[in-house]
């Protein structure tokens, strides 16, 4: 691959909008990376079974589904920092509602509250996410968004750690035992309202997909000479209507096999390393532990993945990475002690560039229908609200070791679109 820069484009230095950017991915890898330790211990203090635990992940993701289009639309309409801001503060105010109504003990409400996190996520990755691809020359794209996820990475490092408080202080006494959610989601929404407030003060680049694919000769007038034909050039501009591109709509199809599975491996590692049925078997207080080193190999897999991007193709690497995990699972469902728990840190690893590199490779050509696109595959996302429930299902119905079967055929998919389904037609 081309050596020059991936955040300059016509002279436009993009590296500090990028950098600003990247760090917003820093504030919804904390949440997600402190609500996945969260079943265990709801499972615990509230006596739920792991299907019951698991709408933790249905009302965040579920609000993914809900919210994707309008934050789409808001974007398009608003552009992209308006967007970002308004995720910002959905997030903040939300985490802020969990905080203030913790001390009434109800997981409903709790849910309620996941609800208005998970619309301001889904509105913060509806804008962010593409709007890292735009910020340098087309064919780079992956590699950026890739290197912004790997700031989410770090993050979700950190949220077990924040839930090491939740874990430490839980009280079995009735009327106190949500009582130790209160801190960390209350310095969580006050942080994020913050910096909703420095971002309303920033200057970022007004990116313009019509203006972009004019610079880039992706969008001349018709019939002259500079009309790119090729669906393989990284500056192609599909003119087909959204959804007759066949390598989107497999990519929205690929994104929510992959979220799906991503959410329930991330949701249930706790429940696997703690369970009476597996040895070795560790106790439930170190469980953030054990999920804060799995987000750190997720960390390590997209930053080594992003290097690797500039000597192989995005494709090859993400069709490796998913048969490397499809391949490792059934080692984990197994039952053989170290072996299955060093596997299940390999998934970790394999699966950290697929988000990234799906949602760039499903956006590529889009032109003026990008900021739609990115929303139906923010949407996608939704898929994690639905696999959970049914991971934990055949948990409670058979073992947790059984449960790491049923992700495969999601990652299948996965492997089939880095291999075909991501191939532009003309």
């Amino acid at each position: 691959m081309s050596k020059k820069s991936i955040f300059i484009t016509d002279g436009v230095n993009y590296t500090t909008p990028f950098m600003a950017i990247s760090a917003l991915f820093l504030t919804w890898g904390i949440a997600h990376g402190l609500l996945d330790t969260l079943d265990k211990n709801f499972q615990e203090l509230l006596h739920l079974k792991k299907w019951q635990s698991s709408f933790i992940q249905v009302s965040l993701y579920g609000a993914y589904f809900c919210m994707a289009i309008p934050a789409g639309l808001y974007t398009q309409k608003y552009g992209y920092k308006k967007g970002i801001i308004f995720g910002l503060s959905l997030f903040g105010i939300g985490a802020l509602l969990a905080a203030g109504t913790a001390p009434l003990q109800s997981f409903v409400l709790f849910l309620f509250c996941l609800l208005v996190i998970g619309a301001g996520l889904a509105t913060l990755e509806t804008g962010a996410n593409p709007y890292t691809t735009k910020l340098g020359p087309p064919e780079s794209a992956e590699r950026r968004i890739n290197i912004a996820q790997s700031f989410n990475g770090f993050a979700w490092v950190i949220g077990p750690l924040i839930a090491l408080s939740i874990y430490g202080n839980r009280s079995h006494v009735e009327g106190e035992k949500m009582i130790s959610i209160i801190l960390p989601f209350a310095i969580i929404g006050l942080s994020v309202l913050a910096i909703a407030f420095v971002f309303s003060r920033l200057k970022l680049p007004k990116i313009d997909e019509e203006d972009l694919m004019h610079a880039h000769g992706a969008a001349p007038t018709p019939g002259s000479d500079m009309e790119i034909s090729d669906p393989s050039h990284p500056a192609y501009i599909s003119k087909k209507p959204l959804w007759k591109n066949r390598h989107f709509k497999l990519g929205v199809a690929a994104q929510a096999c992959y979220v799906a599975a991503q959410t329930g491996v991330f949701s249930f590692l706790i429940n696997f390393v703690t369970d009476h049925d597996m040895h070795p078997r560790f106790d439930v207080r170190y469980g953030p532990y054990f999920l804060s080193l799995g987000f750190f190999l997720f960390m390590m897999g997209r930053f080594s993945g992003s290097a690797l991007m500039r000597y192989f193709k995005p494709s090859r690497l993400l069709a490796c990475y998913a048969l490397m995990v499809c391949a490792l699972l059934p080692l984990v469902s197994l039952k053989l002690g170290w072996t299955s728990l060093i596997a299940l840190y390999g998934v970790f690893f394999f699966m950290s560039i697929m988000f990234p590199t799906i949602f760039a490779l499903a956006i590529r050509s889009l032109g003026t229908h990008t900021k739609q696109g990115a929303s139906f595959l923010v949407m996608s996302v939704g898929g994690g609200a639905v696999f959970p429930p049914l991971m934990g299902y055949v948990s409670d119905l058979y073992d947790m070791s059984a449960g790491f079967f049923v992700p495969i055929p999601l990652f299948a998919f996965v492997a089939y679109y880095a291999i075909e389904g991501y191939k532009i037609k003309p």
